[in-house]
């Protein structure tokens, strides 16, 4: 395995913080080294965040990046920050939703995945965060859903465990719909 550097950007509220923790935890359950370091403004909703998440079987020097192998980016505040900085040949995940300008690189792989409208198909927007979550692990299995699941029923409160199976599902929709732009 290589080391994966990633960043996910978007509103506070979307899920961004969680999916880092959880796809963090789930290194951590496949014995690879991780790091997770959070960034968002004073207000937790509505405000932008991003989570840089680092995942190697091989130590991590440092938490702090400039350059990204994978950028997940769910709104066009976020796609305008951190297009740039997506190393050339690596990849940018976006949510048509919450973007007005597609997004142009020609040397980096463009994925779209409109996850809001499958959260919606779903009824539970909540599970949005899983559902880009899934079209990363598809694109990009650097951890087992497996350990993903793990990694959720230690991040969760135990009162929501019961929310595991749709997050599963809503992972593998996630695989199932994510596209590359052409």
């Amino acid at each position: 395995m290589k080391k994966y550097e990633i960043v996910i950007a978007g509103f506070g509220g979307q899920g961004v913080l969680s999916m880092g923790k959880i796809l963090a935890y789930s290194g951590l359950m496949g014995n690879k080294e991780v790091s997770w370091m959070p960034s968002y403004g004073p207000e937790q909703r509505g405000g932008t965040a991003n989570v840089t998440v680092i995942i190697s079987d091989e130590k991590i020097s440092s938490p702090i990046l400039n350059s990204y192998d994978i950028a997940i980016v769910l709104n066009q505040p976020s796609l305008d920050k951190f297009i740039s900085k997506v190393k050339p040949g690596g990849m940018l995940i976006y949510d048509g939703y919450g973007i007005h300008t597609e997004p142009k690189r020609d040397d980096i792989k463009l994925y779209k995945i409109d996850a809001m409208d499958a959260s919606l198909e779903m009824n539970n927007t909540q599970v949005f965060n899983m559902i880009v979550l899934g079209g990363l692990l598809k694109l990009a299995p650097m951890v087992d859903i497996e350990h993903v699941l793990l990694g959720l029923k230690k991040s969760l409160p135990e009162r929501h465990h019961k929310l595991i199976p749709l997050n599963e599902a809503a992972i593998l929709k996630g695989m199932e719909i994510i596209r590359e732009k052409e």
